[in-house]
């Protein structure tokens, strides 16, 4: 875990809740010249605190207008099995997050998706075929209530 003092903090705050701002603004809010500011977030991004900035898109406007969640079990738990099928759901544009889990289930997706009919091809045709694919069992999402990326900074 980085070693974050108070500045930090609140530097990852602003850029996690506005990644557009400008280093004079970021500086501004925080407290800072605008040099130092802009040390500080080029040192928290060498250390990989930062991984990227991003576009926020609504799925809905683009054609996207299904959200499913997809939870998988497969044949083996060994980690040749394992790597074999995080790298096929890599390869799938739909398929926005992979999350492995203990438990019964191994894996969570989250997959969009232009309509039901594009979602059951998805299904049929790329994701029960995967490599070591024992079953899936899928939830379509009705709404989000919240969708918060990121993480808690106080």
């Amino acid at each position: 875990m980085a070693n974050l003092d108070e500045i930090d903090r609140r530097l990852l705050s602003e850029l996690q809740d506005e990644g557009r701002i400008t280093n004079v603004e970021l500086a501004h809010r925080v407290g800072l010249t605008a040099p130092p500011c802009l040390r500080r977030v080029r040192a928290l991004e060498e250390e990989g605190v930062i991984r990227g900035y991003h576009a926020e898109l609504d799925p809905s406007k683009l054609g996207f207008s299904i959200t499913v969640f997809a939870m998988v079990s497969l044949k083996s738990q060994a980690e040749d099995a394992l790597r074999e099928f995080e790298s096929a759901m890599k390869d799938l544009p739909e398929v926005r997050e992979v999350h492995m889990l203990n438990g019964e289930i191994d894996f969570i997706i989250k997959i969009v998706s232009r309509d039901l009919q594009s979602f059951q091809e998805f299904l049929t045709s790329k994701l029960t075929p995967a490599p070591n694919v024992a079953s899936v069992k899928t939830s379509l999402t009705i709404r989000t209530s919240k969708n918060e990326p990121g993480v808690p900074l106080g």
